[in-house]
């Protein structure tokens, strides 16, 4: 690895293999020469065939499904990396796994959120690179330094290159307002709130919207999607509110359950997501178009190692 970056190591967890190889393809270095082993009864093992030493170690690992075997290839690589002696020790999780248990919503809840960010720490992470997460306080429950980058400007860019007239985003929810906000500032248009309710779990009604819809070629946004209820159903009230079209957007496609099943039969006529979490072969129907993080991530990875300051990648594309 010659050149300026000859002192960066990426190494990929199982998670999003393809992600690493697009960051290292942007850095010019090659991934780690590692093999991550799973034996018969469900440990995990690994074998490092390079040194190390001395090095500014960047570990690529999304912690989605199946998202305990993740975790852990996560921390034993970390460990591994710790135990060798690296420089300095970064992980990378574009996708951060039990963020939705960030608080106690009743008696007696764990806070996984938390739990999970002190394994990291204690596994012998010096610093975390992530995206979107959940809900921002989670910055807030590590003690190392987190770099929390945006993908809502690779999805601003490309709605912007659509070039669709009568344009309104519309959050899902009350938790989606600011993120909505900010892409409707990006793409010069207004903004409407879905008002919905649970009656129970992984069920969403919607009850109003708040905000011209008629006529308008409506964009949802939300952080993730999983079985898609809330996506779905909202996209629905649209239409029958008199939107011209919906389409949905999100950083990270989770798609567990019925969700395909629930994209493919709702009105919405595209979905894009990040590649912040792979999708595989049988989920990939038409409507899903999945966009690259590895420029993006590549370049964090090249200014957190020389030093300069992330801010400009979020004053140049979404503000």
């Amino acid at each position: 690895m010659d050149g300026k970056f000859g002192g960066i190591k990426i190494i990929a967890g199982n998670s999003n293999r393809k992600l690493a190889e697009d960051i290292a393809d942007y850095l010019e270095v090659q991934l780690c020469n590692a093999d991550i082993l799973h034996f018969s009864d469900g440990e995990i093992g690994l074998n490092v065939f390079e040194s190390v030493r001395g090095a500014d170690v960047y570990v690529i690992q999304s912690t989605g499904n199946p998202c305990n075997d993740n975790l852990m290839e996560l921390l034993i690589i970390i460990d591994a990396m710790r135990r060798a002696s690296a420089g300095r020790i970064n992980a990378v999780i574009p996708y951060y796994g039990y963020a939705r248990q960030d608080r106690k919503a009743k008696s007696r809840d764990p806070i996984t959120a938390k739990l999970v960010a002190n394994l990291i720490t204690t596994a012998g992470a010096d610093r975390v690179i992530t995206m979107d997460l959940h809900s921002n306080q989670i910055q807030g429950f590590f003690d190392i330094p987190l770099d929390h980058l945006s993908g809502g400007g690779l999805i601003a860019e490309y709605f912007k290159n659509l070039r669709l007239d009568d344009m309104v985003v519309v959050s899902p929810d009350a938790g989606s307002v600011k993120r909505s906000r900010k892409l409707a500032r990006t793409l010069e248009c207004p903004f409407a709130i879905i008002d919905k309710q649970r009656p129970r779990p992984n069920v969403t009604e919607v009850m109003n919207v708040i905000g011209n819809v008629e006529g308008k070629n409506c964009i949802l946004i939300d952080d993730m999607i999983d079985t898609a209820g809330t996506i779905t159903t909202g996209a629905d009230a649209l239409m029958k509110l008199g939107a011209k079209s919906v389409r949905a957007a999100c950083t990270h496609g989770v798609f567990s359950g019925p969700a395909i099943d629930r994209i493919q039969n709702s009105a919405i006529e595209e979905l894009i997501t990040l590649d912040t979490l792979v999708v595989p072969e049988e989920k990939r129907i038409d409507k899903i178009k999945i966009l690259s993080t590895g420029t993006l991530f590549g370049r964090a990875i090249d200014y957190v190692h020389f030093g300069r300051s992330l801010s400009k990648l979020f004053s140049e594309r979404y503000v």
